[in-house]
């Protein structure tokens, strides 16, 4: 993994005039001596307040956030699985654990609760009604529908997905026109759009995979100030021992790493699929101590790295798995839960013995639940496979009807989880000249983006050899990535680079990049556009809007795939 000053061609690492990154001025007096070389490895972008990146942000942001709260209520009634998230969710906070208020128990249920606890926060806030089981409780915040009760969540997380991109985003290009076209593009993307409008576990394990990664991004660039002012303070990093390394205390522990730690755990806790990712941030964690160590001179940067870094990570890992069980919190501290008591499952292998029971009850739960996993192999109308999902080659009709009034003898409501096609369609033609520059520049962007995701499509490749039922949504924690890959190459086109690599200067080349800039600045921002206007074609369908069902066929672009 080389360091960012290898990768200062093109758009992508070229910083931005808005975008103050340290160290990177050979003449400034606080350099301590260090080499200007050093300094520009070790640059970050600087931790301050910017107000018109954040005025930037706010606008993309602000959009997010009106397409996804808008008439949230539609669809009534539960769609799709929120038939069994959204009950499951007022079990919790009615129960402390998931509840089958028809057979008057618990509930069996195969994914961990955190996702459903999110949900339940908003029925608990804007009240839950479920007429089937006599079932009517206003919001203890504001009443308004159930459905905006149970949707709440998910809206609110997909909204604050889309500020995250923007921010890791300019903070990986150091550009916030970047930045915030990364936002702008998830912001506009149909899947994300139905992801974030439904009572689904997907756009919370989306949110805090991305959170996680982006506390990782913090990590890597703390990391390297905490370098750059050490040997502004006269460190030699030569030295052997502590005498070697950066002041250690409490002030300098890598608080970003362990919150990536605790982000995991909470994206474990929404779904365990979020293992995935954990050799991937593991991975990261290991080669950007070594990237740092390196870029300040330390003669034996995998070594110290092993004794000053696996520690961290391993903590990291053990804050991880503490999350994760916290949130079984429900489960643990009651007696109500399905496992949770051997007296009531007399032919399961559990425990009543205190603390140690309850957690081998969970364990054996945990197994259980596994083995469903493994067996899920029953035929879905809308299952998918997982080379289908970047062509849009099976998304998952959430509701349908034909009942709606719409001025037309025929009518047709929808709510389809499609991608915007033109954005989708672009994500494998970006990973591939992702490879490309990423090897032409070693640039540890590209490498990063394709790694991450490489962990949200890849393990289900494995899983399809066994038959395995699956749907396109599983692709979801890899979406922001796959954003990003977009940002990349568009980056790419609108700020080429000169034959060395780095912006040419003065005269006929000088003129010659702006031309190229400009040209491709034209080609960046007509893609943006193509994609927001793909987006507004495709709208009604992801909302649920009702059409003429002439207008309604006429966006089933490949058919009866998409039907």
């Amino acid at each position: 993994m080389t360091s960012a000053s290898t990768a200062q061609s093109a758009s992508a690492d070229r910083p931005a005039p808005e975008v103050s990154v340290t160290g990177t001025d050979p003449s400034d007096p606080a350099g301590g001596g260090v080499p200007a070389m050093v300094r520009r490895r070790l640059a970050t972008v600087e931790a301050r307040l910017d107000g018109r990146s954040w005025l930037a942000t706010a606008v993309v942001v602000a959009i997010a956030a009106i397409i996804r709260f808008a008439n949230l209520s539609h669809p009534p009634g539960k769609i799709f699985d929120e038939i069994y998230y959204a009950r499951d969710a007022w079990g919790l906070v009615d129960k402390g654990v998931e509840w089958n208020y028809k057979d008057g128990g618990p509930s069996y249920v195969v994914h961990p609760p955190l996702g459903k606890w999110l949900i339940g926060f908003g029925e608990w806030a804007f009240g839950y009604a479920d007429a089937e089981h006599g079932i009517s409780v206003p919001g203890h915040l504001w009443t308004t529908s159930p459905e905006f009760g149970w949707r709440f969540s998910a809206a609110l997380l997909g909204t604050l997905s889309v500020l995250m991109l923007v921010r890791i985003g300019r903070r990986m290009f150091r550009s916030t026109v970047l930045g915030c076209t990364a936002g702008l593009l998830l912001a506009v993307d149909g899947f994300h759009l139905v992801l974030s409008r439904t009572a689904l576990l997907d756009i919370f394990l989306l949110f805090f995979v991305l959170a996680a990664f982006g506390a990782l991004v913090l990590d890597r660039d703390a990391t390297r100030r905490r370098w750059a002012r050490a040997l502004e303070a006269g460190l030699d990093p030569t030295a052997r021992g502590r005498a070697g390394r950066p002041p250690g205390g409490w002030r300098n522990w890598p608080w970003w790493r362990l919150a990536t730690g605790v982000l995991l755990g909470c994206a474990f806790a929404v779904k365990w699929s979020a293992l995935f990712f954990v050799p991937a941030f593991a991975l990261l964690m290991l080669l950007w101590d070594v990237g740092a160590r390196r870029s300040a001179g330390v003669r034996r940067p995998w070594w110290d790295t092993l004794l000053d870094g696996v520690p961290w990570m391993v903590l990291a890992g053990l804050l991880m798995a503490v999350t994760y069980v916290a949130t079984w919190s429900g489960w643990l501290l009651g007696q109500d839960g399905y496992y949770r008591l051997a007296e009531r499952y007399p032919g399961a292998r559990l425990s009543d013995t205190p603390v140690l029971g309850a957690l081998w009850n969970l364990v054996q739960y945990h197994q259980a639940a596994l083995g469903f996993h493994n067996q899920l192999d029953d035929p879905h109308k809308y299952q998918s496979w997982p080379w289908q999902w970047l062509l849009l080659g099976r998304p998952v009709a959430f509701h349908w009807t034909g009942e709606s009034a719409c001025g037309a003898p025929s009518c047709a409501e929808e709510v389809l989880l499609l991608g915007t096609p033109l954005l989708w369609w672009s994500f494998l033609p970006a990973l591939v000249a992702l490879v490309w520059l990423g090897l032409a520049r070693r640039d540890w962007r590209a490498g990063t983006i394709l790694l991450f995701a490489g962990a949200g499509l890849l393990p289900w490749f494995w899983f399809a050899l066994d038959g395995r039922t699956m749907f396109s949504f599983y692709a979801a924690p890899a979406l922001p990535f796959l954003v990003l890959a977009v940002v990349y190459v568009l980056g790419a086109i609108a700020s080429p680079a000169g034959p060395s690599g780095n912006r040419p200067v003065g005269g006929v080349h000088d003129e010659a990049s702006r031309d190229r800039r400009l040209i491709g600045g034209v080609i960046a921002g007509a893609y943006v556009v193509l994609v927001v206007l793909c987006f507004a074609y495709f709208y009604p369908i992801f909302v649920g809007q009702a059409l003429p069902y002439a207008e309604w066929s006429a966006r089933m672009w490949l058919d009866g795939r998409w039907i």
